[in-house]
């Protein structure tokens, strides 16, 4: 008998047995940050040739050898490079699902719809970039102020400037819902948290001018916001010396409900005790988000997202003291103070969305929201004052020494301004996408209540005299007093399609649309037709170009139809500005690595204004359509890898708005008198002419773990506001606002690092620590003018002096990250 082929079997079935209990099993799927499945990505082992590739459905497998630990490697053009550590034993296996994000930097986009929106007046902003920007305020508004035509001239405030607009005119939405922020914030100081919350944050998408239909009524620019759709447990935490945050992400086995949640807090006091007025500052700011997510069936989800925002700001005064004036006239002042200020602005919003995708590319979203804010702003401080004349003669004994005093007195200001608000919308959106062809829909409702109480004065006592002063009565320098109790709704609709005409010469892109509002404050209807032409020509070098316009109407909310003395003017109407821009960008390689560079020149009428002036963040509007104006101006953006695997752009913007107020007048000298003028068109409060942006990253050659983050700014002076409550036309200008911040992180761990069993930290994803240093060059710029009053004037001396408030000065903070 021949023993031979039984032993050769059985020697095989046990080889294979054997083999079999070497190799592991990885199984998953891959999709996007939306959930959609991601089809042909490359699963690979780092550094053998072991991998496979996803199927329809974005599922994988993959066998993984035993005994080690190996890099996972997920990859698909279009999307950014993932990759994760994984240690299987004989025989396990292990589900570890992936989401992939788009790849945002100057890649040639592959979709229809990435084409699409490359070809529109929005850019896309790498979330990846948020986690290291050094920052003391929201990361998601750092991040935009360092794009091109945006400028902000306090580090304190989160609020920012879009080519000319203001704060208030500026969209910012969240999963389709409208984001607002309290009205009574009149400091950087006093501004807490923004609504954004970056560990949230899963796209953002901004567009500085001409964008599309869909985006509301505002003249200014729009900022979309898309939050997580998480696949699987994570969160992360940070904690620094400006306060802390947390999150936490799930979804259920079936991945049919999910959750993200956020808690932030936010102290400034280190940052505000650099500040020339000291005291006891007590800034408390904390806010929780969170967004549930459930699919009831295949093609119907809902999901709620809920937000509580609350903000103390309490502020006793001490000294201030203060240095300005001229080379040839350095003056003092100072000031001690009695009294406190306290404020408190909480917020709340809460939004349930209903999304049906019937078929394949239609989908129907209806939305409901609330959004409330009850305000408080209470103050009672005087400030006894001296303002000094310097000694300037080098080598005098009392040389920096005060000389002469040229002004003494006494401030007295109080405040008790409430406020409540709500704004409840209603809104249904739609969007269906064929082949080529995007077509977009929406209508909505809102309802907006508000309820204002204002009661606030200044009296100011100049060396025994109260200024005004008439010698009969006591009047009171300053004085508003109001009480309203306004509501109205509002109505709107649009529509809008995207065509994708593709040539052998080239590819075209159109875009047009039209949105109707109709506002019932003064029954006004509002017709917004918009529309953006693109191309991009089948040549050697890949370009794109872009021309828009439109229409862009902004009915005014509560504070735009608020007049000075605190009275509502029910005939105040929409203002208007009407968009033309043109503009392209070049997608290349330099040193094997990509860029991007992008440019636009751009020009607004404006039409219907409602005059301001700026004090620090807050405006103070004319509540009357009494101006009209423009805004012209040029913006370049580079952005590519300066340094391999480190995205760093540089910004470059030109700037012109100017305005003609009615009734603003200015004084001429005709040679042996002042005499009065019109003032004609004067630069508006947001005039800035030029501004330069940087942020560069970079590490050791040798050890990437080891990180640094630049960012800078630098922007000339803004008009500087008038002291005349009843003039707008201003000549004189701030100083040029110039700022750097830097910081050092050194990664701990890494996604991929694989650590001992006994180690405690092996359970964390990553693990980095920041070291930064905000206003690196120390330079001391200004967020707005205090105006100090004197009786009268000696030696040719003014009877009004504007002193600057300077904003913080050099300040280091030190910050610790963990994911898991």
């Amino acid at each position: 008998m021949d023993y031979r082929l039984p032993l050769i079997t059985l020697f095989l079935t046990l080889a294979l047995a054997l083999n079999g209990q070497d190799k592991a099993m990885l199984t998953g799927s891959v999709k996007d940050s939306i959930g959609d499945p991601v089809e042909l990505a490359n699963v690979a082992l780092l550094g053998t040739g072991d991998g496979t590739m996803t199927n329809l459905d974005g599922r994988y497998e993959l066998e993984i050898p035993t005994g080690r630990s190996y890099t996972v490697v997920i990859s698909c053009v279009g999307y950014l490079t993932k990759q994760f550590a994984v240690r299987l034993g004989p025989g396990e296996s292990r589900n570890q699902d992936i989401t992939l994000l788009r790849d945002v930097r100057a890649i040639k986009e592959v979709s229809v719809s990435a084409r699409q929106e490359r070809a529109s007046t929005f850019q896309r902003i790498d979330v990846e970039d948020l986690n290291y920007m050094p920052t003391a305020t929201g990361k998601v508004e750092t991040i935009i102020k360092s794009q091109a035509g945006v400028s902000s001239n306090n580090e304190l405030s989160s609020q920012y400037s879009v080519r000319g607009g203001n704060f208030d005119e500026n969209l910012v939405y969240v999963n389709d819902i409208e984001i607002y922020r309290p009205f009574l914030v009149r400091s950087g100081q006093q501004e807490g948290l923004s609504f954004v919350n970056s560990d949230l944050v899963s796209s953002i998408k901004f567009s500085a001018g001409g964008y599309d239909a869909r985006y509301g009524d505002k003249m200014s620019s729009a900022l979309d916001i898309t939050y997580k759709r998480p696949q699987q447990f994570r969160g992360s935490a940070s904690i620094s010396l400006l306060g802390a945050s947390a999150h936490l992400e799930g979804a259920s086995k079936t991945k049919r409900f999910t959750f993200l949640a956020g808690y932030r807090y936010k102290t400034t006091t280190y940052l505000l005790n650099t500040l020339e007025t000291s005291g006891d500052y007590k800034p408390q700011f904390s806010d929780f988000q969170t967004l549930l997510t459930y699919q009831l069936t295949k093609k119907l989800e809902i999901s709620f997202l809920g937000n509580y925002s609350s903000n103390l700001y309490q502020f006793v005064p001490s000294t201030r003291n203060t240095e300005f004036g001229t080379k040839d006239l350095p003056l003092n002042l100072k000031i001690y103070y009695d009294g406190q200020e306290l404020d408190r602005y909480n917020t709340y919003l809460g939004a349930l969305s209903l999304r049906w995708t019937p078929v394949k590319g239609l989908s129907l979203k209806v939305t409901g929201s609330a959004f409330r804010t009850s305000e408080e702003e209470t103050f009672d401080i005087m400030g006894q004052y001296w303002i000094n004349e310097l000694d300037n003669t080098i080598n005098s004994e009392t040389y920096g020494d005060s000389i002469l005093n040229i002004g003494v007195g006494t401030a007295l200001t109080h405040a008790r301004n409430y406020l409540d608000a709500i704004v409840i919308s209603g809104s249904h959106l739609g969007s269906y996408r064929s082949a080529n062809n995007h077509l977009q829909w929406g209508i909505n409702y809102q309802y907006q209540d508000f309820s204002d109480r204002i009661s606030e004065w200044e009296l100011i006592d100049s060396a025994g005299y109260v200024i005004p002063y008439d010698g009969e009565e006591l009047i009171l320098t300053k004085s508003r007093k109001s009480n309203n109790d306004i509501n109205y709704d509002q109505y709107s609709a649009f529509v809008q399609n995207t065509l994708e005409i593709n040539s052998v010469n080239a590819d075209y892109y159109v875009t047009t649309g039209i949105r109707a509002s109709v506002w019932n404050f003064n029954r006004t209807t509002m017709i917004s037709p918009r529309i953006t032409l693109s191309t991009q020509p089948n040549w050697k070098h890949d370009m794109m170009f872009h021309f828009s316009a439109g229409y862009y109407y902004q009915p005014p909310f509560y504070k735009e139809m608020r007049m000075p003395d605190g009275a509502i003017n029910y005939d105040v109407r929409p203002q208007r500005s009407i968009h033309l821009l043109v503009g392209g960008d070049y997608l290349f390689s330099l040193w094997d690595r990509p860029f991007k560079l992008s440019g636009e020149a751009w020009y607004k009428w404006l039409n219907n204004l409602i005059p301001y002036k700026i004090d620090n963040v807050r405006l103070s509007y004319a509540g009357e359509n009494i101006s009209e104006g423009f805004a012209r101006g040029i913006d370049f953006k580079l952005n590519g890898e300066f340094v391999q695997g480190a995205e760093s752009w540089l910004t470059f913007s030109l700037l012109q708005t100017r305005e003609d107020v009615e009734g603003d007048v200015m004084l001429e000298w005709n040679g042996s008198e002042f005499i009065q003028k019109p003032a004609g068109e004067f630069p508006r409060p947001t005039d800035q002419i030029f501004t330069f942006g940087l942020y560069f990253q970079d590490y050791f050659p040798n050890n990437p773990g080891y990180k640094v983050h630049l960012n800078a700014f630098y922007g000339t002076g803004l008009p500087l506001s008038s002291p005349n409550d009843e003039q707008y036309y201003t000549q004189l200008r701030m100083r040029p606002y110039r700022r750097v911040d830097i910081g050092f992180s050194k990664v701990i761990k890494r996604e991929t690092d694989v650590w001992g069993e006994r180690n405690p930290l092996r359970f964390f994803e990553s693990i980095w620590i920041s070291a930064e240093i905000f206003n690196l060059l120390g330079i001391k710029n200004e967020a707005s003018y205090l105006w100090v009053r004197t009786i009268s004037g000696q030696r040719g001396i003014p009877g009004m002096f504007g002193i600057p408030n300077y904003l913080t000065g050099r300040r280091f903070n030190l910050k610790i990250s963990i994911s898991f």
